[in-house]
């Protein structure tokens, strides 16, 4: 789900950056030093997950894992997806540097968006119930993660409009998957080590002061 450098406005692409700037600013002001270890595990899942992708236009078709990295980093999510796009960048060149903002944004903030919307139900769940809440942390995080890459190709001009359909209908299988692999995830994981999914330090009600 990497827009490419080039494809977007002057206008979207310093909106994307400070945005991003400014969530990557939260998620390190609420990372607690316990959970850096976990969020290089993520990072890395990240990394690898999204680096078999198909090109759909200005875009295209992979893993992410966001939903289940926001589950478990909460803002924080924004710098260990930031550290997987900016590696993938650099050394391989999906998505680009002048793109790393708004790519980030669009796959991290849905993942904060599922921490809040769905860790609650997981906190104190049996492992089944927290399950079936990580399929649904990790299948809208993929909805959300489409939603934003298809408004930012909408925003920066007509011509990309196409290209913003094309890029959420061909999600949709995605979704279906990263569903099912971020259910195994939080079954497993809520089995062996459920602390792992204890709210993390300013993450409900905001970053530390």
């Amino acid at each position: 789900m990497h827009i490419v450098d080039g494809a977007l406005s002057g206008e979207v692409l310093i909106g994307g950056a400070v945005a991003t700037a400014a969530g990557i600013g939260l998620g390190l002001r609420s990372l607690p030093v316990d959970k850096i270890p976990t969020a290089g595990v993520l990072s890395a899942a990240f990394f690898v997950a999204s680096l078999v992708h198909v090109p759909i236009g200005p875009s295209s078709v992979h893993l992410i894992l966001n939903g289940l990295a926001g589950l478990v980093l909460g803002w924080a999510a924004f710098p260990a997806l930031f550290v997987g796009l900016l590696l993938q960048a650099v050394f391989f060149g999906f998505g680009g540097l002048t793109v790393l903002g708004v790519n980030t944004l669009n796959i991290a903030l849905p993942a904060v968006a599922v921490y809040f919307l769905c860790r609650h139900g997981m906190a104190a769940a049996s492992p089944v119930t927290a399950a079936v809440w990580g399929a649904v942390g990790g299948g809208l995080s993929i909805a959300l993660t489409t939603g934003l890459v298809a408004l930012t190709l909408a925003l920066s001009g007509d011509a990309f409009l196409p290209a913003a359909k094309l890029v959420f209908l061909a999600h949709v299988p995605v979704m279906a998957i990263e569903a099912a692999l971020t259910a195994a995830a939080v079954f497993l994981a809520h089995r062996v080590k459920p602390e792992l999914f204890r709210a993390v330090p300013g993450s409900i009600h905001g970053a530390r002061p």
